[in-house]
């Protein structure tokens, strides 16, 4: 299925709880930079809320999997507009109870904000391996492991697998004020982050911890970015946070 926005098109899944289920809670999952909606981490994460009684929607956003936009042209402006059109679908699915919001490092980071913007609507925040770092790097001139001066910002980036990506996205994440949107949300938060993350530093997940009004820290020990050892416990942090959830 695709939901559109503004004319783009954005890959989706919604996959519902096992059994014969009239209303429930549907939690929006969306992946990190270069991912996809079928990453393992993503349909792990999906797949554990479905078994405990939560409708999941997948989405691939702007530029990334099967939906529309091209890869160097996408920037968190594009992603937060695209979250925002996910969420308006979601809001006319006459079997939502209450709506939860996860995302992985790009995605998390995303979710974020998107949650600050929707506090009236999202109840609970999921941000796994959140790469806030992109908000510092972009500040102080230093993102993708290139160093660049961000006060002139270059015509582009390459990224980690060899992709270009427009200066543009330097901009935007230069203008976003991570802080004021941790503020903004008071519901409740799970950060999930391993403690042997390379791509974005654990560090940046305790401090933001900190500053959200309402949250509990997950890290995982011995793990990377994207779960390649311990994704159960993942999936289980998660399980027992949404369970607890009134």
């Amino acid at each position: 299925m695709y939901i559109t926005d503004d004319g783009i098109k954005l890959n989706a899944k919604l996959d519902m709880p096992v059994g014969d289920v009239k209303k429930c809670p549907l939690c929006l999952v969306f992946h990190g930079f270069t991912g996809h909606i079928e990453e393992d981490h993503i349909v792990a994460v999906a797949k554990g809320l479905n078994e405990i009684g939560v409708a999941t929607l997948r989405v691939d956003l702007y530029g990334h999997g099967n939906s529309d936009g091209e890869f160097r042209e996408h920037n968190l402006y594009k992603w937060l507009n695209n979250i925002l059109a996910v969420v308006d679908y979601a809001k006319k699915l006459d079997f939502v109870t209450d709506m939860y919001i996860c995302g992985h490092s790009q995605g998390g980071l995303a979710v974020t904000l998107a949650a600050a913007m929707l506090r009236d609507t999202v109840k609970a925040l999921m941000p796994l391996s959140p790469a806030y770092v992109i908000i510092k790097g972009a500040k102080e001139g230093e993102l993708l492991g290139q160093p660049f001066d961000p006060e002139n910002i270059p015509d582009q980036l390459i990224s980690w697998d060899d992709r270009t990506l427009s200066g543009n996205y330097i901009r935007v994440a230069q203008s976003i004020d991570l802080d004021a949107a941790i503020k903004k949300f008071k519901g409740p938060v799970l950060i999930v982050h391993g403690d042997a993350d390379e791509a974005v530093p654990v560090q940046e997940s305790i401090e933001a911890a900190k500053k959200f009004s309402n949250c509990k820290l997950e890290l995982i020990k011995g793990e990377d970015h994207c779960y390649g050892s311990h994704l159960d416990l993942v999936v289980k942090a998660v399980q027992n946070f949404v369970r607890e959830l009134d």
